[in-house]
């Protein structure tokens, strides 16, 4: 069989089982947006974030994802809001989740900060593109549950976030998958169902005595109820333009990061997982890129300054 991960795949699809992760980025604290929606229009400019993460390098059929967002604030009879997109596209042997969905919150100054009450609603799709090699026969080809041809489905997403941000601490708790679509495949006797899940997302800059130096700690929390997920980082920043650090995903990846701050808003950033489970003797670790650019939008800007690669 010339694909062994694609046909766990398909056999944990056929036996209905209800959940799936959404897709994971290492540098998850600067693509809050992603996860929750009540963080867009968080700063006073347009942002557009991509990320590119190949994940067991080595490992056939492994998940490559990819994302976009762009989000900006918009002021509107008297009121602030924000706005924006996401594009999700995550692959794994023959099956392709891709998510687009457009996020509004609605923004409003709380003591040294905002907060940005937000949702999103959105289309996502599913497919399966099988391909087999069937060998010396030891699988049965004329096996009616095991599919011969592709399909596509579709479904209606939306999700749910709250989130909060001074200069140098942010807050979020987020749902994504609230109405918990099914897709089914009636030709692939295969069902699945995009699981809710729950996200908690904290962060603080602490300026060290030298002011060229400070230290950036975040946590994110994620859970489908079933299962839990915590992701710790800290990063050291330089000269509020060059960062390094180490984030620790439990009982998963060790995972270094480094970045750079460019010249008019532009931000790249890199990392590798070096993985901890018993899937470390079948690849070379997972790799990640991500880039921001930010730009003023040529209108009145609030008081609030934002001097934080993450609050961007």
């Amino acid at each position: 069989m010339r694909k062994p991960v694609a046909i766990l795949v398909f056999s944990i699809l056929s036996l209905n089982i209800m959940s799936q992760q959404d897709p994971k980025f290492s540098q998850n604290m600067f693509l809050v947006p992603v996860y929750n929606p009540g963080a867009m229009g968080s700063a006073d400019r347009i942002c557009l974030a991509a990320a590119f993460r190949n994940q067991w390098t080595g490992l056939p059929d492994a998940p490559i994802t990819t994302s976009f967002s762009a989000h900006m604030p918009l002021r509107f009879l008297g009121r602030t809001h924000g706005i924006g997109i996401n594009l999700m596209n995550d692959n794994l042997a023959f099956n392709n989740d891709f998510l687009f969905s457009a996020a509004y919150a609605f923004r409003i100054s709380l003591g040294r900060g905002n907060l940005g009450i937000g949702t999103s609603l959105g289309v996502a799709n599913q497919s399966l593109n099988p391909t087999w090699d069937w060998g010396d026969g030891v699988i049965n080809e004329g096996d009616e549950y095991i599919p011969k041809t592709g399909g596509s489905v579709f479904g209606f997403d939306m999700g749910l976030g709250v989130y909060y941000n001074t200069d140098d601490f942010f807050v979020g708790v987020s749902t994504t998958h609230l109405n918990q679509t099914s897709f089914d495949y009636p030709e692939q006797y295969a069902e699945t169902k995009l699981i809710r899940h729950y996200y908690l997302q904290a962060g603080y800059n602490i300026q060290l005595t030298n002011p060229m130096f400070e230290i950036m700690p975040s946590v994110m929390l994620q859970t489908d109820v079933r299962s839990n997920h915590i992701y710790l980082n800290t990063n050291l920043r330089y000269n509020k333009r060059f960062w390094g650090g180490v984030s620790y995903s439990v009982g998963g990846a060790l995972t270094a990061l480094v970045g750079v701050e460019l010249l008019n808003g532009i931000m790249v950033g890199y990392s590798y997982d070096f993985e901890l489970s018993p899937l470390l003797k079948y690849n070379s670790g997972s790799h990640e890129v991500t880039v921001r650019y930010c730009f003023d939008l040529g209108i009145d800007r609030s008081p609030q300054k934002y001097e934080s690669i993450r609050f961007l």
